[in-house]
C-alpha cells in the first residue's frame, strides 16, 4: 500500500553517526485507509540472484556469544548519497555493488562498496515513488514504483541504468501494486492490494521484460480491510523457488506461501498484532522454512510489543521470545544472523529471530545483505554498511 567516501570518520560533522537518530520516515505506510504514494507499504529476505547471503556479516560471531560487546561491535557506516530522497527500495548484490530506488524518481547505483554512488533513475519517473528494486548485477535491475492507477509501473535496465524501459503499467484503478521479488532470473512476481477481495500476482518469465496478471483461482480471499505495505521492498519476497508475501490492516497480519510461481497460495495467521496501520511490514527467508516477521504500527514506532515472529516449518508462527519493541520496517538473513530496522534503530539476532538486541538507534526503512556485507537506507538519503569495530 512505500554514498561517496564512506564517512564513519566524519559523519558527526555532516550526516551524524548512523547511531544517531535520523528523522521519522514522513508519509503513512502504504495500505492504510488513505492510500498514497506517499505511504509506506510491505516487507524482507531478498533471495534473487546475486543477493543471498552466504556467511555471516562481521561483528555477527561477538553478538552469538550473546555479550554486549559483541553488539556494539556492530556499527552502520554512512555513506554520502548527495540525495535528500527516502529510499524504501534496496538491492544488495555484493560487497562493492547495491542499488537504492525512493522518492521522486530517484535511483541511485554503486559499483565501488559506497564511496560513489550515480544517480541513474528513469527520465519519466521523476514525480514517482519507487518502493522497491530486484538487481541480478551491476548493469541489470528492475524497478517498481506505487501508487493508484497508472502510478504503479515497473521498469528494467540491462545497462547499468542508462536506459531504462517500462515494461509494465497498470491500468485497473482498483490495483495498487505493493513490491516485488525475483524466484530467479527469468521469474518474478509482483503483489497489488486486492482487487475484486482477492490479491492480484503479477508474473513475469523473461527477467521483468513483460508482465501478466495471473488467474486468481489459487489465491485465498482477503480479510476485509487487508493490504500489504509497501514500506521496504520486502512485503513480497522468494527463496529456493517458493514465494511468500505478508498482509496487515484486517483482522489478523498473514503471511501466504507459493510452491508454483504464484499460480497457487497457501495462507496462514501470525501472532503479530493487525489494525488499520498495523502488521506485518517485513519477510525475510533463509529458506522455505525458517522465516522471519516483523511489524507493529507505523503511528506509534516506539511501541510493538509483539512486533516481531519467527517460523521454523514455514506454516506456525511465534512471536520472538526477546522483541525488538518498536516498530521495524525490513528484516534481511545474513547467513544465520539477522538484522531488522526501522525509525527508531536496528536490532540483530543470532538465533533466528528468537531474540533480538538493539545495536544502533538511527533511522532506517529497509535492510538487505549480500555475501558478508548488510546495506541500510532510509530517509533523508540514508545508506550505509554494516561493519564492526
Amino acid at each position: 500500500m512505500s554514498i561517496g567516501l564512506l564517512a564513519f570518520a566524519t559523519a558527526a560533522a555532516t550526516n551524524g553517526f548512523a547511531g544517531a537518530p535520523a528523522a521519522a520516515s514522513p508519509g503513512a505506510p502504504q495500505g492504510t485507509a488513505t492510500r498514497t504514494s506517499n505511504s509506506p507499504g510491505a516487507a524482507a529476505a531478498r533471495t534473487f540472484p546475486g543477493a543471498a547471503a552466504a556467511r555471516t556479516f562481521p561483528g555477527a560471531a561477538a553478538a552469538r556469544a550473546g555479550t554486549s560487546a559483541g553488539v556494539t561491535a556492530l556499527t552502520w557506516r554512512l555513506s554520502t548519497t548527495g540525495s535528500t530522497a527516502q529510499f524504501r527500495g534496496l538491492a544488495a548484490v555484493s560487497d562493492s555493488v547495491a542499488w537504492v530506488a525512493g522518492s521522486a524518481g530517484t535511483i541511485l547505483r554503486t559499483v565501488d562498496g559506497g564511496r560513489n554512488w550515480s544517480s541513474v533513475g528513469p527520465a519519466d519517473a521523476a514525480t514517482l515513488e519507487f518502493r522497491d528494486i530486484e538487481a541480478f548485477d551491476a548493469r541489470h535491475a528492475v524497478a517498481l514504483t506505487i501508487g493508484s492507477g497508472t502510478d504503479s509501473r515497473i521498469y528494467t535496465t540491462a545497462d547499468a541504468g542508462r536506459t531504462w524501459t517500462r515494461t509494465f503499467q497498470n491500468e485497473d484503478a482498483a490495483a495498487f501494486y505493493d513490491c516485488m521479488t525475483f524466484l530467479d532470473r527469468r521469474h518474478g512476481l509482483a503483489l497489488s492490494d486486492p482487487v475484486g477481495g482477492k490479491f492480484r500476482i503479477l508474473a513475469t518469465r523473461d527477467g521483468g521484460r513483460s508482465w501478466s496478471v495471473l488467474p486468481d483461482g489459487g489465491m485465498p480471499a482477503a480479510l476485509d480491510g487487508e493490504f500489504a505495505f509497501a514500506a521496504s521492498g520486502t512485503c513480497l519476497v522468494s527463496t529456493h523457488g517458493q514465494a511468500f508475501f505478508a498482509t496487515g490492516g484486517g483482522a489478523a497480519a498473514r503471511v501466504f506461501s507459493s510452491r508454483d510461481f504464484g499460480h497457487s497460495w497457501r495462507v496462514t495467521s501470525t501472532p503479530i498484532p493487525s489494525g488499520p496501520t498495523a502488521g506485518i511490514y517485513g519477510l525475510a527467508f533463509r529458506d522455505p522454512g525458517h522465516g522471519l516477521a516483523v511489524g507493529g504500527d507505523y503511528t506509534t514506532p516506539a511501541s510493538a510489543p509483539a512486533g516481531s515472529a519467527v517460523t521454523r516449518d514455514g506454516r506456525t508462527w511465534t512471536v520472538s521470545r526477546v522483541v525488538p519493541g518498536e516498530y521495524r520496517s525490513g528484516v534481511a538473513w545474513s547467513g544465520r544472523t539477522a538484522v531488522t530496522v526501522g525509525p527508531t534503530g536496528s536490532d540483530v539476532s543470532s538465533d533466528g529471530g528468537r531474540t533480538w538486541r538493539r545495536f544502533d538507534t538511527g533511522s532506517f526503512d529497509a535492510v538487505a545483505c549480500a555475501s558478508h556485507t548488510c546495506w541500510a537506507s532510509g530517509v533523508n538519503g540514508r545508506v550505509a554498511r554494516l561493519s564492526h569495530h
